[in-house]
């Protein structure tokens, strides 16, 4: 059997490409985005009763893992990315039908230039992601008291944050041109080490694109230095 499923809305992130992206949702409090709703689903009435649910649940799919195609066995960072275990033991896009589920603070509904949107926080998905169901995070049931982690092993540990002056002044003059406070979404992101496990040893320079900011950091043994900003045209 087959089934065609369509896109119910394009989510607009923070995030502009993958690296960078924590690897699960509620990790980086200060995460912005959107759901843009596609017709025939961008009507108020099909979301009427969602303001009373603080998180929603969005299922989506992992549009850029789609070319790669999908694996039987995965190397999860969790494990530091040696070992392997099935598909279905992970979360990697690289899946079968590529979907993904993630829960997210839902912070309210807005219309725009005749388009309906739903805000979001605490996301961990890639602008541009498809959206194909929306469901509201029911606590009563969804949390599992005595749920497993698994080979899971999150820490509570965060790597060291500095910025650099010219780094601060740029977090400060882009907050008073878009309102959008980047110097904590870059520590909130940089905190939880967006590195590949290979590289964790590794002295050098990186960059991330958030929203159209380039971020430039720098790794070393002491932790991690914000270098600079510059905005994309």
């Amino acid at each position: 059997m087959e089934y065609t499923i369509q896109p119910i809305g394009l989510i607009h992130s923070c995030y502009r490409e993958k690296f960078g992206i924590p690897r699960q949702p509620g990790l980086v409090k200060s995460a912005r985005g959107a759901i843009e709703l596609l017709s025939p689903c961008d009507r108020e009435e099909m979301f009427k009763g969602l303001e009373t649910f603080s998180h929603i649940w969005l299922q989506f799919v992992f549009h850029e893992a789609v070319g790669d195609g999908w694996r039987p066995t995965v190397r999860p960072p969790w494990l530091g990315g040696r070992e392997r275990v099935g598909l279905f033991a992970s979360r990697s896009p690289h899946r079968p039908n590529f979907l993904g589920l993630s829960v997210v603070r839902y912070l309210g509904m807005r219309k725009e230039q005749g388009k309906l949107f739903l805000d979001i926080g605490e996301l961990d998905l890639l602008h541009g992601t498809p959206i194909v169901d929306i469901k509201p995070y029911v606590p009563y049931s969804d949390r599992v008291e005595d749920a497993a982690n698994g080979f899971v092993r999150f820490s509570e540990k965060k790597i060291g944050v500095r910025f650099s002056p010219e780094a601060e002044a740029a977090c400060c003059s882009y907050q008073e041109e878009s309102g959008r406070d980047l110097r904590t979404l870059i520590q909130e992101i940089l905190e939880q080490d967006p590195r590949p496990a290979s590289q964790r040893q590794q002295h050098r320079e990186y960059g991330m694109l958030l929203w159209e900011v380039n971020v430039r950091w720098l790794a070393d043994e002491t932790g991690f230095t914000v270098l600079s900003l510059e905005k994309k045209e």
